[in-house]
């Protein structure tokens, strides 16, 4: 008994050192292989009851699994939806071939992945896997969606035709009024400006801004008429407003009054007016009062800086690139940036339980925990990283020092079996 125990013990060790081989040549195969994960092969030995007296070999099984919560080193790429996890937390993907499938494809986990649009414009590698994120809406923000699901989330796809405009939607004026332009015996004569701003279909259009000096009959009057005219409508006024000046120390040329003769009132909080334009509202900050910026009335000189506004021309789609908070961000050549999509980071407790696939990729199991959708950079999840790739964490050196150990190993394991196949032959010697 005791000697075909030691036979069993050594054929156990030649089975769990095969195994291990097996990792270790997976190891070095995927080398080069991104984002791959090492596996590992753990032998725990067995114990057989023990009588008094006598000894049984047990042997020895082994486990195997991946490393995954282990991170490979970052490397840059000329990709800018090259993407990878700055630490912990992985990007959802699917596979190419379930996208035609009914409802939501299935989706899968990977830590990196080297994404570019297919045929039909979809962020695809070259394996067939598909980036998956949420949609963002027109206007550029993301809705709210739930983190404990995958029902939010749709293939990334990018339309390199597209074209875009940016309406403008708010405008800061800084404009210096001549104070000599309000004494009295001055010519009274009127200053135009205009300021560019984007309607809803990109076209250029301006607001006409003219102001009048009050001109007293002795003394100064700090006091202007301003009126705001569309270029998109005509020459209806869209607002008129009485703006008065101070002239005390200290705080002279400062605005100190905002009066509405007509269109929406002026917000002394903020300093803006919400001018309704042919194409919606824009908000026109003028300063607030008793602030140095925004109008004023100094000296004898009329003078704008240039005007601070949002919204561009329509232009075509230059480039797309990912944020460190996973925010992905159409460019168009007329630069204008829209977030088009969000990509979360999915995060498991345990990510070492995760069902391994093929192309680096992974499914949830009871074993890794339920998962949770983050904001990249987020919670316990690392920023989110374009133009890289994760390396392979397998350490060839390591791996080719476990190889020899596991070759020794097996190497004994079958010496053992040959000494038990020699005693087992002395002892039928011994009945001849």
């Amino acid at each position: 008994m005791t000697i075909s125990s030691s036979l069993n013990a050594g054929v156990a060790g030649l089975n769990v050192n095969a195994s291990r081989l097996a990792t270790i040549s997976d190891n070095i195969a995927n080398s080069s292989t991104f984002g791959y994960k090492r596996a590992v092969a753990d032998f725990h030995s067995l114990v057989i009851h023990q009588g008094a007296g006598s000894y049984s070999a047990g042997g020895v099984r082994v486990t195997t699994h991946r490393m995954i919560d282990q991170r490979g080193t970052l490397i840059t790429t000329d990709n800018p939806t090259d993407l990878a996890i700055g630490g912990r937390g992985m990007l959802p993907v699917a596979e190419a071939t379930q996208l035609t499938v009914a409802g939501n494809p299935p989706v899968l986990l990977t830590t990196t992945g080297s994404f570019r649009a297919d045929s039909e414009g979809v962020l695809t590698t070259d394996t067939g896997m598909v980036l998956m994120g949420w949609p963002a809406s027109a206007d550029g923000t993301v809705p709210t969606y739930p983190r404990d699901t995958f029902d939010g989330l749709r293939p990334v796809r990018i339309n390199s035709n597209q074209f875009a405009g940016d309406p403008t939607t708010r405008m800061e004026l800084s404009v210096n009024l001549p104070a000599t332009y309000t004494i009295a015996g001055s010519d009274g004569d009127p200053l135009v400006t205009s300021a560019e701003y984007f309607d809803n279909m990109g076209t250029s259009q301006s607001l006409e801004i003219t102001f009048s000096p009050t001109v007293p009959a002795s003394g100064t009057s700090n006091t202007w008429t301003m009126v705001v005219r569309d270029s998109a409508t005509g020459a209806t006024p869209i607002g008129e407003y009485t703006l008065v000046f101070d002239n005390s120390r200290g705080n002279g040329g400062n605005l100190s009054s905002v009066t509405t003769i007509s269109g929406p009132d002026y917000d002394p909080i903020s300093g803006q007016l919400p001018l309704v334009v042919s194409g919606g509202p824009i908000e026109v900050k003028i300063g607030e009062l008793n602030s140095p910026s925004g109008l004023t009335q100094l000296s004898d000189t009329f003078a704008r800086a240039p005007v601070i506004k949002n919204g561009s021309p329509v232009g075509n789609l230059n480039r797309i690139e990912v944020d460190t908070n996973g925010f992905m961000h159409a460019i168009y050549d007329s630069g204008f940036t829209r977030t088009i999509y969000q990509i979360p980071v999915v995060d498991v407790p345990n990510p070492n339980g995760l069902i391994s696939l093929n192309n680096q990729s992974y499914r949830i199991s009871p074993d890794s925990g339920s998962f949770f959708l983050w904001n990249a950079g987020e919670g316990p999840t690392g920023q989110m990283v374009g133009f890289s790739r994760e390396e392979s964490a397998t350490d060839v050196a390591g791996e080719l020092t476990q190889l020899i150990q596991t070759q020794r190993a097996y190497s004994s394991n079958a010496k053992v079996i040959q000494t038990v196949d020699e005693m087992l032959q002395e002892t039928t010697n011994i009945k001849r």
